[in-house]
């Protein structure tokens, strides 16, 4: 999506909370990253067709995406995850100043490749939202998708990362890394067995997947 347009729809968009520009302003100030804008908006209108009751979210950074969904999805439970430190006691501070939204998102300090059976406890899950390192998506995907309610769906962001997954030449060593996973990523995910899934050019790049509930 060009620029243009891309910035014609968030004009569209309407303002949030104060809360949510002080968390956004606070993202930019401080150099976290959360889900722009359109992204977002289509990551929630799509949970609000799918009306999940139960989220796993993998990556909470500082909560922005999680009290989204919770305002968004009034009916909702959220358990999320983060792994940094001062992120997670971020997240913890700017939730507690949204108490009816706070009383239904589950915060888990750890790494989630080592907390897993601790979110089991919590699950089922209608809805997994994948959003942390870049690099470990198919085992967050692996892992989790054990805990999937059979019409549950699986949305991983930052998929087309900035488009540098379609370039070929990649100059920098770590960025060429990173792209390279994620288009392994999506090459895996374009071709499982159980799941179904598509990619929309939104935001960072949106995979939505769905087990089709018939192995290939």
């Amino acid at each position: 999506m060009n620029d243009e347009i891309n910035q014609y729809i968030e004009s569209l968009i309407p303002k949030r909370s104060s809360l949510l520009m002080e968390m956004e302003e606070y993202a930019v100030q401080h150099n976290v990253p959360i889900m722009e804008l359109v992204g977002i908006e289509t990551l929630l209108g799509t949970m609000n067709i799918q009306q999940p009751t139960n989220i796993l979210e993998i990556g909470t950074a500082i909560g922005y995406s999680a009290l989204r969904m919770a305002e968004a999805l009034p009916k909702t439970n959220i358990v999320t995850i983060e792994r940094e430190t001062e992120r997670f006691q971020q997240a913890k501070k700017f939730l507690s100043q949204s108490p009816d939204e706070k009383e239904r998102i589950q915060l888990v300090f750890g790494d989630a490749l080592e907390v897993v059976d601790e979110i089991r406890e919590y699950g089922p899950y209608d809805a997994i939202f994948i959003d942390a390192a870049k690099g470990q998506y198919k085992k967050f995907f692996e892992i989790y998708t054990e805990m999937l309610t059979p019409n549950g769906i699986v949305y991983s962001d930052n998929v087309l990362f900035k488009g540098l997954v379609a370039q070929e030449t990649i100059d920098q060593k770590r960025i060429r890394s990173m792209v390279k996973k994620l288009q392994s990523y999506n090459q895996w995910l374009m071709n499982h067995e159980t799941f179904d899934t598509y990619i929309l050019p939104v935001g960072d790049g949106i995979a939505i997947s769905k087990r089709r509930g018939e192995v290939r």
